[in-house]
């Protein structure tokens, strides 16, 4: 397998009581409940709602120079002038028309995909998971390309 190209959003697990962890693809991540958001406050769940839109709007890109980016969507409302602002301060840049921090290094051990997550002494984990999906955190995304 090829892992060079693009990785899309496919889902993100949650703990469920009677199941265990689940995962959930978009359209439930946005419909489920905000157990940590006051649901009677209209600013705090559409600022939840946004956060969840940002997260499934996500993508990874792996060159094959060994970089990986993190993409995120540009949020809503940002203006051309604010973007570049942004991009000036070198902190994020752009890749795909979406938002991205820093490289990340990725090699191929024994046929599996590594990457450097800059955590601790060994900092190196193993990115696809037994299903096929690329794993972050509790996120998986699914290759297009």
């Amino acid at each position: 397998m090829s892992y060079i190209g693009k990785w899309v959003f496919d889902s993100i697990g949650t703990h469920d009581d009677e199941k265990g962890m689940i995962y959930l693809n978009g359209d439930e991540y946005l419909a489920s409940p905000m157990p940590y958001v006051d649901e009677t406050d209209e600013e705090a769940v559409a600022d939840e709602m946004n956060e969840r839109k940002k997260t499934i709007g996500m993508q990874v890109k792996i060159c094959d120079d060994g970089k990986l980016y993190f993409l995120m969507p540009i949020p809503d409302g940002v203006s051309k002038a604010e973007l570049k602002e942004v991009i000036d301060t070198g902190e994020f840049m752009l890749i795909d028309d979406m938002l991205t921090d820093k490289a990340i290094a990725w090699e191929e051990r024994d046929g599996e995909l590594w990457y450097d997550t800059g955590i601790g002494d060994d900092s190196w984990t193993k990115a696809i998971d037994e299903n096929g999906f690329f794993a972050f955190i509790t996120m998986r995304f699914k290759k297009i390309d």
